[in-house]
């Protein structure tokens, strides 16, 4: 959840630019904009040369017929942690697990599994990825329009106002985190779908009523997308254990996808129309829409959450290419 949380390092780092880039003094506005797409770029280049770092998953290489490498990645990580701590690493309990290797593909099987094995936690995961989506999408990214339309704040100093949001999000997952291993999946889950629904629901109704300053309106969501922003890593999280080894990062895929198509595309249209009627009470309807999706998860998770803490992973979904003894 943390490493999850991490995009959020990236978008402060992107407000603190955008007080470079956006401001007039500094460089010229035609230029301005351009550069910031510019660095979003040469960012992503630089991440396909990072990927060349990263050790590949040890069950994805036994999933996919390659036990040697995946031997070599474990003794690998287990000789770094030992001479980190400075002591062997403890016994492992004794398990078994027979798998094929004479599958070449895991994607038609594992959206067979999706629709059919595990339509449950499929469900599961389509709420809990759409709900964040619309949330998150319809409020970060309108929120310099309603800075800017309802606030009066210039545009060069935005970047202000998205650093302490930005960080509040990066904190929600560090500090609350680890409740999710202690006290459980399920009950954090809940918990942190429907407070992040009701707050941004009570906080709509304070910015229709005029009750709140720029700064006061950003401390809100601050406060808001602390809790939401553990709620969101949750919910790749659940996607991400949920479901067989072999279609861990398919599972991941598609459900962003999904939920993007329906959160990410209509929050920040649907509050963009809103926005352009210019009546708070307008975009209230909006806060309360996205509060509703929240606490609707929130509802799904309890009925539906899996307590997956502490569980081997092939515990939780047998691998699709595990046979008997």
């Amino acid at each position: 959840m943390v490493i999850n949380g991490s995009f959020w390092i990236g978008a402060a780092l992107g407000a603190l630019g955008a007080l470079v880039v956006l401001d007039p003094a500094i460089m010229p506005p035609e230029i301005g904009w351009r550069a910031a797409f510019v660095i979003g770029g040469v960012l992503g280049f630089i991440v396909l040369l990072l990927r060349r770092f990263v050790p590949e998953s040890p069950r994805w290489l036994m999933t996919h017929g390659q036990p040697e490498e995946a031997a070599r990645v474990v003794a690998g990580i287990e000789a770094r942690v030992a001479a980190e701590t400075g002591r062997p690493l403890p016994p492992v309990p004794p398990q078994k697990l027979r798998l094929r290797r004479d599958v070449r593909s895991w994607f038609g099987a594992g959206v067979r599994a999706l629709l059919f094995q595990y339509r449950t936690r499929t469900i599961l995961g389509v709420a809990l990825m759409s709900a964040q989506a619309f949330c998150y999408n319809a409020v970060f990214f309108t929120y310099a329009l309603i800075l800017t339309r309802f606030y009066g704040i210039a545009s060069a100093r935005i970047g202000l106002f998205i650093l302490p949001f930005t960080l509040g999000n990066f904190a929600g997952p560090l500090v609350l985190g680890r409740l999710f291993d202690t006290l459980g999946r399920r009950p954090m889950i809940v918990a942190t779908y429907a407070v992040s629904g009701a707050l941004m629901i009570v906080t709509g109704a304070l910015f229709a009523s005029g009750a709140l300053d720029a700064v006061q309106q950003t401390a809100a969501w601050t406060v808001i997308f602390f809790v939401a922003s553990a709620a969101a890593s949750s919910a790749y999280l659940t996607v991400g254990e949920s479901f067989p080894l072999e279609m861990r990062a398919i599972a991941i895929a598609l459900f962003y996808a999904f939920g993007t198509a329906v959160g990410g595309v209509a929050g920040p249209t649907v509050f963009g129309l809103l926005i352009d009627t210019g009546s708070r009470v307008s975009i209230l309807w909006g806060y309360v829409l996205g509060g509703a999706l929240m606490l609707g998860a929130a509802g799904v998770a309890a009925k539906l959450g899996i307590a997956a803490e502490r569980r081997p992973l092939e515990d939780i979904a047998p691998p699709l290419s595990s046979v008997g003894a």
